[in-house]
């Protein structure tokens, strides 16, 4: 097998979203897994609006998803430099070229002129393409244009009656017209390179092998094609990944809800949980385990990528989530629910604490309810869980506070003496000691609550639950 390159080549005009993330690890992960080389590339050749905000925004989320590469800003090579608003000079002698083999043209079409063109022919219903005004302008017409101070975009000349075929690594053979694409811009009037071009030049010179990126991408690669088979250039293996889309079957946006890296950090989801459920997003992964991008690189075969829509779904990432979050060892969970939370703990509870409240948070917000609960003198109980108590009656929380009374917070006989005096069992005795304890009725193990509370606070807790019972039965009466 060839030396494996893959890249990813963000433009910096926003933060990262998942569909990008998931290119990205796709194109870390196949490069892992056959020892080869990733490459970070900005595509800021847009100079209107590109921002070194995003630029280092990308660069956080993407180290902190321990999506690393090999080359890029901050990774020196020898396919440098990275950042394609500093390879104009590249651009230029691959322009050069074309221009004496008299593959490009100057376009001085205006803005509306093209947008007329484009209306008129959809009007027709035909797909809208440059007709090839300024490819029949002669010499002298070019020259008086630029005389009177017009700058014009080149374009490059479609040949025609050709079919531009490829394997493509995910949707097989693709198969385009030439006579189906018209004359498309290579360089900008002002001089600047857009992506089709310089997009291209850059895998060919920086050896890429492979290229994943969204399938919204497909039908520039037979224009790529083009301009690398008519500079004499190799172009990489195409692998186009299918859109992940909402449960409406559209595209994901933000109206599906927020899924930038950035946000979902600030939301609290671990880094893992994120990136074990993207390698699984339209690619058959053998294993249900938890992994690391070490483990999942080697899971990952470009064979086993979806060609349908991957559909995203909430609740699959909150599984991973759930996962990650139980696989934090305790030092690493403090560090995840931050100082605000720490605070909250008393230094003695705080190793109790993270060990009970584990297997039953998601984010660390969950984390700031439980430490509000435990550690507050008085318990909030919502009208909806009041029945609870009211149901249970005042005798339920006198026996439960002789049953602590005897057996202190050694919740098992606790529980077994209420069953004994009381003759209930199952959720008639479970449900209401842990409302009248947290205010919820989910939650941890009953028994993990009474250690941290201690004998006191539950029985200041029995006793608010037995005058709310009480008040209910007086105002029934």
């Amino acid at each position: 097998m060839k030396n494996i390159r893959t890249r990813f080549s963000p433009s910096p005009t926003g933060m990262i979203h998942l569909g990008n993330a998931r290119a990205a690890l796709f194109s870390a992960l196949y490069a892992a897994r056959h020892h080869g080389v990733f490459i970070l590339r900005i595509e800021d050749t847009d100079a209107t609006r590109s921002e070194m905000k995003y630029v280092e925004s990308l660069q956080e989320d993407l180290h902190w998803l321990n999506v690393n590469w090999q080359e890029g800003p901050g990774v020196n090579g020898k396919h440098g430099p990275y950042w394609q608003s500093q390879r104009q000079e590249i651009y230029a002698a691959y322009y050069k070229i074309l221009e004496e083999k008299q593959l490009i043209y100057p376009c001085f079409c205006t803005d509306q002129e093209l947008m007329l063109a484009r209306k008129i022919q959809l009007s027709r219903g035909q797909a809208p393409r440059y007709s090839g005004t300024c490819r029949k302008l002669s010499r002298a017409e070019i020259d008086k244009r630029l005389a009177e101070g017009k700058s014009p975009a080149w374009r490059f000349i479609v040949p025609t009656n050709k079919t531009i075929e490829f394997e493509d690594t995910v949707k097989g053979t693709q198969v385009f017209k030439s006579d189906d694409i018209g004359d498309f811009i290579i360089r900008r009037a002002d001089g600047t390179a857009p992506f089709l071009f310089c997009n291209a030049i850059d895998d060919a010179v920086m050896e890429i092998s492979h290229v994943l990126r969204g399938e919204d991408h497909l039908a520039n690669t037979p224009r790529q094609i083009m301009i690398l088979n008519a500079l004499d250039l190799p172009h990489p293996e195409y692998g186009h990944l299918s859109l992940i889309v909402g449960d409406d079957g559209t595209p994901l946006s933000k109206r599906h809800g927020s899924y930038s890296v950035h946000e979902m950090r600030e939301q609290g989801y671990l880094p893992r949980a994120i990136i074990n459920y993207l390698s699984r997003l339209g690619h058959v992964c053998d294993t249900q385990e938890l992994l690391g991008f070490d483990d999942l690189a080697e899971h990952f075969y470009l064979e086993k990528l979806s060609r349908s829509p991957a559909r995203f779904d909430l609740s699959q990432l909150m599984y991973w989530q759930k996962m990650a979050v139980q696989m934090l060892d305790v030092p690493a969970l403090w560090r995840w629910l931050g100082e605000n939370i720490e605070n909250q703990v008393p230094e003695t509870e705080r190793q109790l604490f993270a060990e009970t409240i584990k297997t039953n948070i998601e984010f660390p917000r969950d984390a700031a309810m439980w430490a509000k609960i435990f550690f507050h003198d008085s318990v909030h109980i919502d009208e909806s869980e009041l029945n609870l108590i009211t149901e249970a009656g005042e005798q339920f929380f006198v026996e439960a506070e002789q049953a602590v009374d005897k057996y202190g917070i050694d919740f098992p006989n606790v529980l077994a003496e209420m069953k004994k005096t009381l003759g209930i069992h199952g959720k008639k005795l479970f449900m209401p000691l842990r409302v009248a304890l947290t205010g919820k009725t989910h939650g941890p193990e009953l028994a993990h609550i009474a250690r941290i509370l201690g004998q006191n606070k539950i029985k200041h807790r029995l006793g608010q639950a037995f005058k709310l019972a009480s008040r209910s039965k007086m105002g029934g009466a």
